[in-house]
């Protein structure tokens, strides 16, 4: 998430927002392994169907980022239709009003919801059926701690308007070492993406933070829905290091379905962030998730002319149907240790 408004942050007690996210150099990054390579992760919390009703706060306020949006509240989203629980799969929706008629550069309904419990470390699993899409989107799960950019920020699922590929990113702010190692002599783990930053210190005016971008062509959007969705992970371990994979729903791996998950056997991970080169106990701790979908904003309104999408964003904004499938199908979040 981006485009931080440090007034707010004071107010809210989820802790909210940041980042911002660009493209830059591109690397690969090959080598050593991780820790806990064969630890298989127990379960600690399952959030699904009404659990996202009871377990996690709607957040009301003003968008950080500065998006066309209206966060609603429980009841309102409920009353609108807007986050639900569907009673044919016991998916959890959470969805952009589709129907209303909102004036060109005007606020749309949207649903923006934050785990009440907060986390330090473990494994992180989002299982989604769909994920928004549509011109002027900007859907992401996330966690963040209580004050940014000093608790740290790890952007898991996150893109804009018409992207293909997922966005990981992650957003430190003290003054211990936090930096995305090039050098593959130093680099401790292996992955698959492409690197788009290197130095993950952010700050309200420069929050870009050092991100990943996934390869896989279901990663994110489009790609993503029409395979039916699939699983997002975070292995966030202090002494290693940051791991996130992604995995379309032909292949999940089998260990996860069962609720015993072993990383270790997961092959290579999209984006990895070695413990050698960012201090991960001093830059990340007390997270909580956040699942959101804004409109424009910081970053996809600004990256809004280049997206391939016809107008502006401020007119896409008075578009209804271009939001019908703009909503999160949400399986379950579940967090192991």
């Amino acid at each position: 998430m981006h485009a931080l408004l440090l007034s707010l942050l004071a107010t809210l007690p989820l802790g909210t927002l940041v980042g911002a996210h660009r493209t830059s150099s591109r690397s690969r990054h090959r080598n050593v392994a991780r820790q806990n390579a064969n630890k298989t992760y127990v379960l600690e919390d399952l959030y699904q169907a009404e659990d996202f009703f009871t377990k996690w706060s709607f957040f009301t306020g003003t968008d950080p980022t500065n998006g066309n949006v209206n966060y609603l509240s429980m009841q309102d989203a409920t009353s609108q239709n807007l986050a639900y629980v569907d009673d044919c799969d016991n998916a959890t929706v959470l969805a952009v009003d589709s129907t209303s008629n909102v004036p060109v550069g005007g606020n749309r309904n949207s649903v923006r919801i934050t785990s009440d419990k907060s986390y330090t470390g473990g494994l992180f699993i989002l299982d989604a059926a769909a994920m928004p899409v549509g011109c002027g989107t900007w859907p992401s799960f996330w966690t963040v701690g209580a004050e940014w950019p000093t608790n740290g920020e790890i952007d898991i699922v996150e893109g804009v308007n018409n992207q293909a590929h997922n966005q990981m990113t992650l957003h430190s702010g003290t003054s211990n070492a936090c930096t995305l190692t090039q050098s593959a002599g130093t680099t401790l783990g292996m992955f698959t993406g492409d690197v788009l930053s290197t130095n993950c210190y952010s700050s309200s005016s420069n929050d870009a933070g050092c991100g990943i971008s996934d390869p896989s062509s279901t990663s994110f959007g489009y790609g993503f829905n029409n395979a039916e969705g699939g699983v997002y992970a975070l292995l966030w371990d202090t002494t290693a290091g940051m791991s996130m994979w992604h995995f379309a729903r032909a292949n999940i791996p089998a260990d996860l379905t069962s609720q015993t998950p072993t990383p270790g056997n997961w092959g290579a991970p999209a984006g990895y962030w070695s413990a050698q080169a960012c201090d991960i106990a001093a830059n990340f701790n007390q997270h909580v998730m956040v699942i959101d979908t804004t409109i424009c904003g910081g970053w996809a309104g600004a990256t809004y002319s280049s997206s391939g999408c016809s107008g502006s964003c401020s007119q896409m904004v008075a578009n209804a149907t271009n939001f019908v499938d703009a909503k999160w199908v949400i399986n379950y979040v579940a967090v192991y240790q």
